[in-house]
């Protein structure tokens, strides 16, 4: 066995431990990468590591999983890349798909999921507290306050998923001609190899394409998720807003009560918190069986885990030139303060069915506790997300 293998399979090991044992969403990875592939492998420097941290940043699509990939592509090219995005999502992906499938079966006999009940709350606080991380970190000009408002307003009044694509450019646009904000760098010029990118775009426009003649909603899902994916600037928490918009209001494939549900398992999960996308896919085809919601979690997974995987081989190559352009990086200002916006719309949107749902004023003061009291322990103690989800299960099935 060469050499370049057996560096390989260690690679593809250290993928796997990662995989079960991230917990904590793409801060937390960011920490755990750094130590593993940076600090003890040397895979590439640290230099290296956040600058690819930044790129993925930049792109659209899940952070975490972007850099990752990343850095197979740098130990071994596509092929490990294809590998390691593979062996990164699959534990997560199993997990959230199955349950999925669990809370469907349980809906079908008629058992109350009730014990779910402390945690759709919990949820709600958690969403609320990711777009106080999002708005301390990117708002910090009268502009990018302006825009998280007229972003926040907008994604409250407007119950479309076509609304966040227009805000996202408009909020891009109009930041990119601030653009002499930032300083100026030596630029050598950029080669560009498309190939990554044709293969985006025709991926997108076959699903469509596909979708639209057999109207199965497998490859619905796959071509929503996969333009979703396309779309999301910020990590896990801006998957949100827009999950909730397609699928709850907009389809109604999904309850509020089962999307925050779904929400706050997948923060006692490890690895990427795109794997969300696998539950919601899993219970959105339960008039399929358990085999098609399997699938429904596979290509819901695939399609919005892909399109990441083929704009970070396509920038890559580019990167070093891409990144000195000073009105790319203004434009990115506008992009995180509108996807801030949106997450503030999502953490109220979220909110109202919750009461809406729970008409005695008891369970009403109970649920804004719950609410509150998450947001405080996530913003003063060390406590990990993951075990306030666990201890609210148990909560609810003590009780």
């Amino acid at each position: 066995m060469t050499f370049k293998k057996v560096r390989y399979y260690i690679f593809l090991k250290d993928v796997i431990i990662l995989a079960v044992t991230a917990f904590g969403g793409p801060q937390a990875h960011f920490a755990m990468m750094l130590d593993m592939m940076v600090k003890k492998r040397g895979y590439l420097d640290e230099k290296d590591f956040i600058e690819l941290h930044a790129l993925c940043s930049f792109l659209p699509g899940p952070t975490s999983t972007q850099t990752l990939t990343a850095i197979g592509f740098k130990v071994g090219g596509p092929n490990l890349a294809y590998l390691t995005l593979l062996v990164w999502i699959i534990p997560a992906f199993i997990i959230m798909s199955t349950a999925g499938v669990m809370i469907s079966s349980l809906e079908e006999y008629n058992i109350s999921l009730d014990f779910t009940r402390f945690i759709q709350p919990m949820a709600v606080g958690i969403v609320a507290y990711s777009a106080y991380l999002i708005i301390k970190k990117v708002v910090n000009t009268r502009l990018a306050a302006g825009l998280m408002v007229v972003s926040a307003i907008c994604s409250f009044i407007f119950r479309t998923p076509y609304v966040f694509p227009i805000l996202i450019l408009v909020g891009g646009t109009i930041t990119g001609f601030n653009y002499k904000r930032h300083q100026k760098e030596e630029k050598q010029g950029i080669k560009i190899e498309w190939s990554n990118f044709i293969l985006w775009g025709a991926v997108l426009l076959l699903a469509a394409g596909i979708g639209a003649v057999t109207k199965w909603r497998g490859i619905d899902l796959f071509e929503n998720f996969y333009r979703i994916g396309s779309l999301i600037f910020g990590g896990g928490q801006v998957l949100v807003p827009f999950l909730y918009t397609e699928f709850v209001e907009f389809k109604k494939y999904l309850t509020s009560e089962e999307f925050l549900s779904g929400y706050a398992l997948v923060q006692a999960v490890p690895g990427p918190v795109f794997s969300f996308s696998g539950f919601v896919g899993s219970v959105s085809m339960r008039d399929y069986g358990i085999f098609g919601q399997y699938l429904g979690g596979f290509l819901s997974a695939v399609g919005v885990f892909l399109p990441g995987a083929f704009l970070i081989f396509f920038v890559i190559r580019f990167w070093d030139e891409l990144k000195k352009f000073r009105i790319v990086k203004a434009s990115l200002d506008g992009v995180n303060a509108v996807s801030s916006g949106m997450i503030v719309a999502a953490a109220v949107l979220l909110a109202i069915p919750l009461f809406k749902t729970t008409p005695e004023a008891y369970e009403q003061y109970l649920n804004i506790g719950i609410i509150f009291s998450t947001i405080l322990i996530l913003l003063f103690t060390k406590i990990p997300t993951p075990v306030l989800i666990i201890g609210g299960l148990i909560l609810g099935i003590v009780l």
